[in-house]
């Protein structure tokens, strides 16, 4: 019975169109994750001889004043590239990469990045993920919504009922060759964006891998379901194409535009513009009103003299501290609110597979927004740290070559996933199972 239906399923029109779109999409969305690599690599390294010849040139020319040498160098962290990320993109293509930053006010650059073409990031990367997550539920649904029907509508079922003695099985096993050619495509794909992308077979990759087939089980349930209910093609078509729609774009929007609404975030720019306000007002006050501050925040600086009658670099640092500590609040509080909207997002995605899958992906490959901001939290203490291992160097009006330049290459900072096996398999398994047993149920009527 098998080896018949195979045959007869490989003759079909939608066996080679499935086949042919999802191969080659999944290349071209694979070759995609590959230039995207790339990119980041040559970014890294021009960014690296970057910064290690604008030190040699800053230091021919302001080699005797420490303090304005600073002024002017850049010192870069680097997130550091994970290849898995070139299957799910995420939000790294609007995310920098990495941030230069000099040891003046930090919140007037934190926010520095790239210029994108509008359109392009409107649209997005066509990455593998993207690929999983909208491609195949279509192709399924286009294998499988007249299994039924189609026999029905052209009058050869009432002659393979009178053939066969399990017409539910002979369903099911029409389903199953079907399903397990959509699985044998992923799996293909995924081990060859292993190969080409060079993934580690680590344990994010095995997520990845495990969620993208509860997806497409969760979807092979789903089809199953709306089969079992043993309606016209039309209906089967229109019911799917409507839950894909439902599923893959209209939740994900009203999840977004409710936490955009509910969690409204002050923008980047106040706090830019605090810090510059911050720091600028301090020219106009008494010297003792910046030093005060800054004295409480680093005690460890009140020997220091600060001259009232002439400019000081521990006045003017002092000052860009300061500015930066005026824009902490805006800072943090956006900080917050971008948090509790992850958080938002992540528990309705519970009940929303094609949410889960997505932000699961995201998050496995370091492309989601919680990454980007322990990135920013790496770049406030890189910054911290710069600055206070200048600083005593600085008002001590020590020459540039006490310091070894050779040292202060660019970082890298590494990001951590921390994700739960459970809380990533368990809700799409829950809700696969659920519409399975009610397909399964259905298919009693025959």
């Amino acid at each position: 019975m098998y080896h018949l239906l195979f045959k007869s399923f490989f003759r079909t029109k939608i066996f080679l169109v499935s086949l042919v779109l999802l191969v080659s999409v999944g290349v071209i969305s694979i070759l995609i994750g590959k230039q995207y690599l790339v990119k980041q690599e040559n970014t890294i390294v021009a960014a690296q001889e970057f910064q290690e010849e604008s030190i040699k040139r800053n230091l021919e020319y302001h080699s005797d004043d420490l303090g304005l040498l600073l002024y002017y160098l850049r010192f870069t962290l680097i997130k550091k590239p994970t290849n898995i990320s070139a299957i799910s993109i995420g939000q790294s293509d609007v995310n920098p990469l990495l941030q230069a930053v000099t040891i003046r006010g930090l919140e007037g650059q934190k926010y520095d990045t790239d210029f994108e073409n509008p359109s392009l990031l409107m649209s997005g990367n066509l990455d593998l993920g993207f690929v999983i997550i909208y491609l195949f539920p279509l192709v399924l649904i286009a294998m499988t919504f007249n299994l039924y029907s189609e026999e029905k509508e052209l009058g050869t079922w009432r002659i393979l009922a009178a053939q066969t003695a399990g017409k539910a099985r002979f369903l099911l096993k029409k389903l199953l060759i079907r399903i397990l050619f959509v699985f044998a495509i992923l799996i293909f794909l995924m081990f060859l964006a292993c190969g080409i992308l060079q993934i580690p077979m680590n344990q994010a990759f095995w997520a990845i891998f495990i969620q993208s087939i509860l997806y497409v089980s969760f979807w092979s349930a789903l089809c199953l379901w709306i089969v079992s209910m043993l309606k016209d093609s039309s209906f089967n078509a229109l019911i799917l194409i409507s839950i894909w729609v439902l599923l893959n774009i209209l939740l994900p929007a009203m999840v977004n535009n409710y936490v955009l609404n509910r969690y409204q975030v002050p923008e980047a720019l106040n706090a830019m513009v605090e810090q510059r306000d911050g720091y600028h007002e301090k020219w106009d006050l008494e010297k003792d009103a910046t030093m005060t501050s800054f004295y409480e925040a680093y005690p460890q600086y009140k020997n220091y003299p600060v001259p009232d009658d002439q400019f000081s670099w521990i006045w003017y640092y002092g000052m860009q501290h300061m500015g930066d500590l005026e824009a902490k609040e805006t800072s943090t509080e956006m900080m917050e609110k971008i948090m509790m909207r992850n958080t938002v997002s992540e528990k309705v995605a519970l009940f929303v597979p094609t949410m889960h899958t997505q932000l699961s992906f995201n998050n496995l490959a370091s492309t989601d927004m919680i990454s980007h901001l322990d990135f920013l939290k790496a770049l406030t203490e890189f910054h911290e740290n710069l600055r206070l291992s200048f600083y005593t160097k600085i008002f001590e009006n020590n020459p540039a070559n006490v310091i070894d330049w050779e040292n202060h290459e660019a970082k890298f900072y590494s990001p951590k996933r921390d994700f739960s096996w459970m809380h990533l398999m368990l809700p799409t398994l829950l809700i696969t199972l659920t519409i399975a047993v009610f397909g399964l149920f259905n298919l009693r009527k025959l």
